[in-house]
């Protein structure tokens, strides 16, 4: 199967997905918590359940690493090459705010670089994709148009995405380099999407993320122009350790 294909099935995968959360999106819900006191639901294990499904019937030989089975050793998962990384639901904590900024989030990772992703955000009606070899699209159903970052701020201006459900004191800090700066809240992979559009200049990330909450993001951003790099400048890679957290890390679409 091409690129080509591989996205395409991915984005009919992911809103599958999406369709099996809205149903439950839309009535009461149960929310437990796990031993770090995360938030999780109904919908992220529906949605699990659907994308390792069709993940295992488009590519039988590529392990699946998801949120909600997150317990595979680092033995098994430092022999990995190429794997799907999954977060059936990124802000969950949005979800349960029922304030549509919620996504699925899907990434095909090689070599510790994310190559090909969907992120559906389907209280929203929009779908956002990307794949090397093609390049980084928006899709609401009925329009589908290339993504490319604006790399020159209007009037000096700056765009800064900041977390919807985890403020940052860090992050003001950040922002005082900047002379004239609007603030824009998202939640979720959504953040790195606003980049990858134009919407947002610079999405700095100064706080805990884990690596399927931002790999598909991260190759939207930086198929269409981005750069996801570590505070150091250093790239934001995948699967080089035992843990899944993030260092903090910075997608910008500022030249220089």
């Amino acid at each position: 199967m091409n690129q080509t294909e591989l996205l395409e099935e991915t984005l009919i995968l992911a809103r599958k997905a999406g369709n099996a959360i809205m149903g439950i999106y839309e009535k009461d819900f149960n929310v437990e918590y796990k031993a770090d006191e995360s938030p999780v639901t109904d919908a992220d294990l529906a949605a699990h359940k659907v994308i390792v499904a069709g993940l295992k019937q488009l590519t039988p030989d590529t392990p699946i690493l998801s949120e909600e089975s997150a317990d595979i050793t680092w033995d098994i998962r430092q022999t990995w090459k190429s794997y799907w990384l999954v977060d059936p639901i990124d802000g969950t904590k949005e979800f349960i705010k029922k304030n549509g900024e919620f996504t699925v989030n899907i990434a095909l990772i090689e070599n510790g670089k994310p190559v090909l992703a969907v992120v559906d955000a389907p209280a929203l009606g929009v779908s956002y994709l990307a794949a090397e070899a093609i390049g980084a699209f928006k899709d609401k159903g009925d329009e589908r148009i290339e993504l490319k970052v604006t790399t020159k701020p209007n009037k000096g201006l700056i765009r800064v995405v900041g977390s919807r459900s985890h403020p940052s004191p860090d992050l003001a800090e950040f922002v005082k380099r900047f002379d004239d700066v609007e603030m824009v809240s998202k939640g979720s992979s959504l953040k790195l999407c606003l980049v990858a559009e134009g919407s947002a200049d610079i999405y700095p990330r100064l706080g805990p993320t884990c690596e399927w909450d931002t790999g598909a993001g991260h190759a939207i951003a930086e198929i269409a122009g981005a750069k996801v790099t570590q505070l150091d400048g250093s790239p934001l890679i995948y699967n080089t350790k035992n843990e899944y957290l993030n260092p903090y890390f910075i997608v910008s679409a500022l030249e220089g």
